[in-house]
């Protein structure tokens, strides 16, 4: 069972690009994890492709070379903050939202047609922190692009965005899951691989 993580720094999470099964320190790792303990009768063969800095446009550029080319049974994608992030960056980098779209649905479109992978598509999201503040409104948009693309190709859906508000809502630490708003710490990397373990076992359960 061949299961492909795709995206930015979130998914990167500083792993070490010379061995693409190494799985970094972010939410991959604890999926990696969870499905070995929950399916031991299971041989899995964790994928690690993510890019820090990627935009949903380089993230198509790469896709055949960095996911089609593995035949990956399952991926995860998670991208698009960044498309916004650049906007603001020193060397501005403007990205419409339908441009987004545009780039988001070929990338889904050229998953489906030219692999057999079960996709998993996981929300941008934006968590309490002053620094990302000024990109709430454009997330909104950006979201509302990321909902009817799952609808339209997905085999699961993660809300990561309505997943992290119920869950600040009890708790009381601001930066609980992340010191900047957007790249998990050890418990928002746990909080988001708990959610897409979850969600690789219920399509797995299904396939049984």
């Amino acid at each position: 069972m061949k299961i492909l993580f795709q995206g930015d720094s979130i998914t990167d999470a500083g792993r070490d690009k010379r061995n693409y099964h190494d799985m970094g320190s972010g939410y991959p790792r604890y999926v990696a994890e969870q499905l070995a303990d929950m399916f031991p009768e299971v041989k899995f063969e964790f994928i690690n492709q993510g890019i820090s800095g990627n935009r949903t446009c380089q993230l198509f550029d790469r896709l055949y070379r960095d996911a089609i080319s593995f035949e990956p049974d399952m991926i995860s994608v998670l991208i698009g903050v960044n498309d916004i992030w650049h906007r603001y960056a020193e060397e501005r980098i403007e990205t419409f939202d339908e441009q987004i779209e545009t780039n988001y649905r070929a990338i889904l479109t050229r998953l489906r047609k030219q692999t057999n992978a079960k996709i998993v598509i996981l929300a941008p999201y934006l968590l309490d922190c002053d620094k990302v503040d000024h990109m709430r409104e454009e997330l909104v948009s950006v979201l509302n692009i990321v909902r009817k693309l799952a609808d339209e190709f997905a085999d699961a859906y993660i809300p990561l965005d309505l997943l992290f508000e119920e869950a600040m809502e009890t708790q009381p630490e601001p930066l609980y899951y992340s010191g900047d708003g957007v790249h998990p710490n050890k418990n928002g990397a746990a909080f988001i691989g708990r959610h897409l373990a979850d969600a690789f076992a219920s399509l797995l359960a299904k396939e049984n």
